[in-house]
């Protein structure tokens, strides 16, 4: 079973092999990997950790990974682009949805290796998985919104389950640890929220005095708060722009800007050309 539908957004690839021949590669596409028998060994961005039977992998666009197989090893890849999630699919929450994929897109494998930490977790993907490989190969009526909020259900639980892990790993660093990390971080987060990056919230949160914060946050990164905010923003809305069918007003709202006027001007000036024009840019090229 290997070909591509819902507009070529979205593939699923099954096979079983004892020997994995690729190099270590990366794609443009996101890649959920579901073991379905055997065991070996995963690398993700040079991380290297045993696999086994039942194990689910999520793979974003700048993650690297290869596979060295001990025992033949039987996979499912669902591979999909963002556009499985577009307004050319009926599913309510995208808007929300591309939020998560932004989040992914942007910060590669934190923890690599096995996305699932509950195991309750685990058997409702596998029984989701098992949904999606049905439609896929009946192509009955509504095939493409049930497997679109399939893939997105899936995600979610991923997505809780990867934040899970993380926040457990970071209560295990020590004080120490890099503070610059956890700012940066939030700011990603919570970019969509204005209140939640400004600088007096992201003092309070860090336990800073707002011109310590930014006099630190200046040295660590060579850019203050408010021009590392609106870089990061302009890199959501230029993948906005590219990736899906969102207006312009629509982005602008989504992203905290008052109105279009004060995105398109805001964007002039890193790009040297209006929202618009880059769009119809990226159409013709």
């Amino acid at each position: 079973m290997n070909r591509y539908t819902l507009n070529e957004t979205f593939v699923v690839h099954r096979y079983a092999i004892d020997e994995w021949e690729a190099e270590p590669h990366n794609h443009n596409y996101f890649e959920i990997i579901f073991i379905e028998k055997g065991s070996g060994y995963h690398t993700i961005n040079d991380i290297r950790f045993p696999y086994k039977e039942n194990n689910i992998f999520l793979l974003a666009p700048e993650d690297t990974h290869h596979f060295e197989i001990e025992k033949r090893t039987n996979f499912t890849y669902f591979k999909f682009t963002e556009l499985l999630f577009s307004s050319k699919v009926n599913l309510p929450d995208r808007k929300y949805w591309l939020q998560r994929i932004e989040q992914l897109l942007h910060q590669p494998n934190i923890i690599p290796g096995d996305v699932i930490s509950h195991e309750e977790d685990r058997s409702i993907i596998w029984d989701i998985h098992n949904v999606v490989l049905e439609e896929f190969k009946n192509e009955k009526v509504y095939y493409q919104e049930i497997i679109s909020n399939a893939i997105s259900t899936i995600l979610s639980i991923i997505v809780r389950n990867i934040s899970e892990k993380y926040n457990s790993h970071q209560k295990n660093i020590l004080v120490s640890h890099n503070k610059i990390d956890s700012i940066l971080s939030h700011i990603r987060q919570h970019v969509y929220d204005n209140d939640l990056t400004k600088i007096n919230f992201l003092a309070n949160k860090f336990n800073m005095s707002q011109s310590s914060i930014s006099t630190y946050f200046k040295r660590k990164t060579g850019e203050s708060i408010h021009q590392y905010v609106t870089k990061y923003k302009m890199k959501l809305v230029e993948y906005r722009l590219q990736h899906t069918e969102f207006t312009i007003a629509e982005i602008a709202y989504q992203l905290g800007y008052t109105d279009e006027s004060h995105l398109t001007k805001t964007f002039k000036k890193h790009f040297s050309m209006s929202p618009k024009q880059y769009r119809n840019e990226m159409s013709i090229s």
